[in-house]
């Protein structure tokens, strides 16, 4: 694995308003090709919109991540390989339904890449085939979490703000120009699809990259920290997917089936809040849990993390419970 730790952010100024302008540009130019092409999501009762949306307009952070390979002289050459191979299937899959098994296969070649780079694969075996499998179900947790307007995009604009804050103010674990780039080209997305009828929706290539991105972001940290409490970046995503997991396979259900059995499709669909306040109160609360984490970290008080954690988590399956016997009722 190659040295990549960069504290600092590239001096050269016109990189980044240029850098912006060309993402910009083609993020437009995307939306206009899938429309003519008519790649779209198609409303049906499982999903939580009501009309046709431009779908896949997340590919612009595979797009900054090549921006940010070419910045960094081209370094991390397995994760980027990793990063192009689920991009790609995704793509295929935004395009036209691919099987599972192709997406995981793919999926679990691209994972093993991603761990070269990290500097995990001296990890004992037993370790590594658990981080896989988190790894993989992470992938898809994140794809199943991008059902709402803006909560894809906001989610992850959160956690690369604090990945940045930590590589910044706390401990250079990455290239902070790698997560500028990404970040540039959430807001950039977050223009066209923070709306209350989105312009266009991440996809399987957006939610999927951009979810590699943050487990490779996190591994590099818990390498340089030698401490997995950092897996709380995820807490929100990781109670609601993994709880709604579990409901399913205890109603025998077949959990690689789209649904709208997770809280925040509760929240929106049966509940009516609006998309984008569903999608700020997740990102609000996983902003107060990664500020917790970080001062928890500096000031050796996990405990106050965890227990935050364990009154957020009971909150999450009291409104469940309540939510779901209004539905019966």
């Amino acid at each position: 694995m190659e040295n990549t730790t960069n504290l600092s952010i590239d001096n050269n100024l016109w990189v980044w308003p240029v850098g912006a302008i060309l993402l910009v540009l083609f993020e437009i130019l995307y939306i206009q090709i899938a429309r003519k092409f008519s790649i779209i999501d198609l409303p049906s009762k499982r999903s939580s919109h009501e009309v046709l949306t431009i779908r896949g307009g997340g590919i612009i952070f595979y797009v900054a991540l090549i921006f940010s390979y070419l910045h960094n002289n081209c370094e991390l050459h397995a994760f980027m390989a990793g990063a192009t191979l689920v991009a790609v299937v995704s793509f295929l899959d935004d395009v036209s339904p691919r099987s599972a098994s192709l997406r995981f296969g793919v999926q679990t070649v691209a994972v093993i890449l991603l761990f070269y780079d990290a500097g995990i694969l001296t990890w004992p075996l037993w370790l590594l085939v658990l981080a896989a499998m988190v790894s993989i179900g992470a992938l898809n947790a994140f794809n199943f979490m991008d059902g709402i307007n803006g909560i894809t995009g906001l989610y992850g604009l959160i956690n690369l703000l604090s990945f940045s804050w930590v590589q910044y103010y706390f401990i250079p674990f990455t290239s902070l120009n790698a997560i500028i780039w990404v970040m540039l080209s959430v807001l950039i997305f977050l223009y066209f699809n923070f709306r209350v009828k989105a312009k266009c929706f991440a996809g399987d290539v957006g939610s999927i990259t951009l979810a590699f991105f943050q487990i490779f972001l996190l591994l590099q940290l818990i390498v340089i920290t030698t401490n997995f409490i950092w897996v709380f970046f995820f807490w929100m995503y990781g109670i609601d997917s993994v709880a709604t997991i579990l409901i399913r396979l205890i109603r025998k259900e077949n959990i690689f089936k789209p649904h709208r059995t997770h809280l925040y499709q509760y929240l929106s669909n049966e509940l009516r809040l609006p998309h984008l306040i569903v999608a700020c109160i997740y990102a609000l609360i996983q902003l107060a849990i990664n500020a917790l984490l970080i001062f928890c970290v500096i000031h050796n008080v996990i405990w106050a993390l965890v227990l935050c954690c364990m009154i957020i988590l009971s909150i999450y399956i009291m409104l469940r419970i309540q939510i779901q016997s209004r539905m019966i009722s």
